[in-house]
Order: C-alpha cells, then structure tokens, then sequence
C-alpha cells in the first residue's frame, strides 16, 4: 500500500515510521522545511526511545521518505492520513479543526483519483463527516471515502504501543474503504489483534471517552490522596487494594501533581465542550478538569510549607519537567504551574530534566539549567521531585542531603518513603497521599 502522512509531530511522524515498517511505502508531509531537513538528516524533531533508528531503517529500505509536496505525495497513494494539530481552542474550549479543514482543502485539490482520506487527529464527534463535506465542496468529481483512525499512543512507548496495539479503532461508512483500511493494518491482523470497526462518529467517541476515562482515574485517585493526607492512611496502599480489583485495575492509579501532556487537557476540555453544545453536560468531564487545575496549586502550597510560608530567597532544585518520563514534551505539564509560581515567589530554581530542556528554556524563563541532580541541589533549600524519570528513582539521598543547605524533599512521585528521607539526613520530606516530616522553622 501508499501511503502520505501529513504532518510530521508526534502522532503523525510515529504512525508514519512504524507504517513504513509495515511495509508500506510511505510519504510524510510537512509545511515546516526545517523539520523535513532534520528528517532527510536522520534526525527526529521530537524524541520518543526507538524512533530514529526505526526512521533510518525504513528510509535505507526505500520504505519511508519525507516532502515539502503534498501534491506529489498524494498522487498515487491509496490512503491519505490527517496527523496535524488540533489544539484547544482559545476562549471556548472547542478543538482548533483549521488545520484539519486546511488539510482536506489540499488533498481535495491535488487528488485525481480514488482514495480513502484518513483523520489519525483527534478530533471531535462529527468532523469527519465536516471534512467529506469540505472534500466534495472543493472537488464535486473525486472518487473517495473518509475513515477515523484515531490514535492511542503513550509518549515514550509510542512505537511498542503502535506495533502491539491493546486495539486498533477504524471508523468507516461503507465496505470499499473497511477494505483499504484492513489491507493496511494487515499485520495486526495476522497476529490477531483486536481491529474495531464501527462508524464513523463512534471511533470519533471511542477516543474521547477512553482519554476522559483515564483521565477521571488519575483525578480521582489525587483525590484520594489529599483525604488520605488528612487521615493517616497511605495512599500507595490505597491504589494497590483497589487496582488489584480486576473490575478496576491498578493502571493510572498512581498519585501525582496532576495529568498533563497533548492529549487529556485538550481531550476532556474538547469533550466538556461537546457535551455543552449537545445539551448534554459532561458533568464528570467537567469536575475532573477543576479538580486537576486544583491538584497543581495544592502542590505548590505544598511546597510554600516546606519552605516555612515563603519562597522568597530560597533555592530549589527541580528534578524533572516534561510531563512524563521518556519524553521531551512539555505540553501542560505540571511544572509549567509549578515552577513558576517558584520564580514568582522569589525563589532561584534550578532545573535538571534529561530531556526537557529543548523545550524547557523557552518555557521556564528565569530558571538555571544544570546536568545532574547532585548539581541542582548544592546549597538548595528544598529538592521537589516532579517527573519520574529512571535517573530519579536510584538517586543517593546522603550525598544530595549533604549538599543542601536545607535538606528538604518534595517527593511529588512517591518514589521515596518518609522513613527513606530521614535515613538519608532529610530534615523534612513530604509526598502525596502519604505521612511524611516536619522540620523546625529556620532560625
């Protein structure tokens, strides 16, 4: 099979590369030269583990190419994907389609022969059919059909994700297009993994309700854990009894400063919209988006308290600052809430994140960049564990307490323990939904 991918971030240059891998011949498309410079280069814009050596592969097969020219890329393919932005949009909460829209306008352009058109963005209930209207609009004469793919890939697993899907969802409207889509997703189905093939406005759903879903979890469980904070129990305790309930299941149980990332802002915000303009309130949806824009600011009173009510002229050493582990993104992440409201304070931070300074710098004005953890911490006054990456997880809390002038730990990951901390020479140490210590004002 042919395919064009357009757009080259992150779902768009991942679906791209593992097609390839497939067996597919495939053209990525972008508007951004500098991006398909760097990937004619071999290199990534974005970093997910495994990415650019699977790109590499593929290009040295003659599999996967990359092009300024939509019209070239789509002129003998036989499906064409819309793996460009769809961000909330400002002031009503809705998902920005122009780029989408944008997209359909040129391939109902350049397009001159049968072809089924592919949304891989997220989008919400509806468009697809909006985007078979704005196709037949700009071109009256073209054979095609419209499909949803959406995508369920996890930043950092994105490629393990594609290759062993939990599920595939294709939203179709007749059998001719079911055909094109079967015919490239065939590998999966030799494996037998699960393929689901429904409608249209239902694959749009599926999307939105499974990232509203997991979403309302994470909440839900940091909401547990500030009541846990109250009442003495622990809340890592609490989400193993309950995820060893095969009913409920322990994935996205795990307390924290908040969800972040490209996917659920956007997506519940994007449903919670929906729901408005349906009359039918996603009253869930809705509490779960105050709830996490709560959780994020009852962390940093967290982090005021163990600085004794002020930030103002102390030092803190931030471990981590993309949203997750095993990625350079920083879309929503939690640390653009944090760390801030650090700087405001009066509070010189340093920042060390293995990853994220690339998108960091631009993010984060007023903070120092340092390579290590032990770095971040000389003379610090709190260390505040806030992205749970492997280099965190291991980390010698003697040395980092010796080099504080305060040693004193927001553990926001519950990596540690209160009784690992103090151990260590840790003054104080909190976590969440856990008991932890209280150190003496400073003098």
């Amino acid at each position: 099979m042919k395919i064009a991918m357009i757009g080259t971030g992150y779902v768009g240059l991942v679906s791209g590369v593992c097609f390839s891998d497939f067996g597919h011949e495939v053209v990525c498309v972008d508007k951004d030269p500098r991006k398909i410079e760097m990937l004619e280069r071999g290199e990534a814009p974005i970093f997910e583990p495994g990415l650019e050596a699977l790109m590499s592969k593929n290009v040295e097969a003659g599999r996967l190419s990359f092009t300024l020219d939509l019209p070239s890329a789509i002129a003998d393919a036989d499906a064409v994907f819309i793996a460009v932005g769809t961000p909330t949009r400002r002031g009503d909460g809705h998902a920005d389609l122009s780029y989408v829209m944008e997209a359909a306008q040129e391939i109902a352009r350049a397009a001159n022969h049968y072809i089924v058109i592919v949304t891989k963005s997220t989008v919400p209930v509806g468009t697809n059919r909006k985007v078979w209207q704005v196709v037949h609009e700009a071109n009256p004469d073209l054979d095609f059909d419209v499909a949803s793919n959406p995508e369920f890939l996890r930043e950092g697993e994105a490629i393990d994700d594609f290759m062993q899907p939990d599920r595939v969802v294709v939203g179709v409207q007749n059998e001719r297009a079911a055909k094109v889509m079967a015919d490239i997703y065939r590998p999966l189905y030799l494996r037998e993994l699960p393929i689901v093939t429904t409608d249209l406005e239902s694959a749009e759903m599926i999307k939105y309700a499974a990232n509203a879903f997991l979403a309302t979890k994470i909440t839900f469980i940091n909401e547990i854990a500030a009541l846990c904070e109250r009442t003495g129990a622990d809340v890592k305790e609490v989400s193993r009894g309950m995820g060893l309930d095969a009913r409920i299941g322990n994935r996205f149980l795990d307390a924290g400063p908040g969800y972040g990332g490209s996917c659920f802002p956007k997506d519940t915000a994007a449903l919670a919209r929906t729901g408005q303009d349906y009359a039918v309130p996603m009253q869930i949806t809705e509490t779960v988006i105050r709830v996490n824009d709560e959780v994020r600011h009852r962390m940093v009173e967290k982090l005021r308290d163990l600085c004794n009510g002020s930030f103002n002229g102390k030092t803190v050493a931030v471990l981590g600052v993309t949203f997750k582990p095993n990625t350079d993104d920083m879309r929503e992440a939690p640390a653009l809430t944090i760390v801030p409201a650090l700087v405001g304070g009066g509070a010189k931070v340093r920042v060390s994140d293995p990853k994220g300074r690339n998108e960091g710098e631009a993010l984060l004005p007023g903070v120092q960049w340092v390579d290590d953890a032990y770095k971040a911490a000389q003379k610090a006054d709190l260390l505040v564990i806030l992205t749970e990456w492997n280099e965190f997880r291991a980390l010698d809390l003697k040395r980092l307490a010796r080099k504080m002038a305060h040693p004193r730990m927001a553990d926001l990951r519950n990596i540690y323990t209160a009784e690992d901390a103090r151990r260590a020479g840790f003054e104080a140490y909190d976590s969440i939904g856990r008991t932890g210590f209280s150190a003496a004002p400073d003098a």
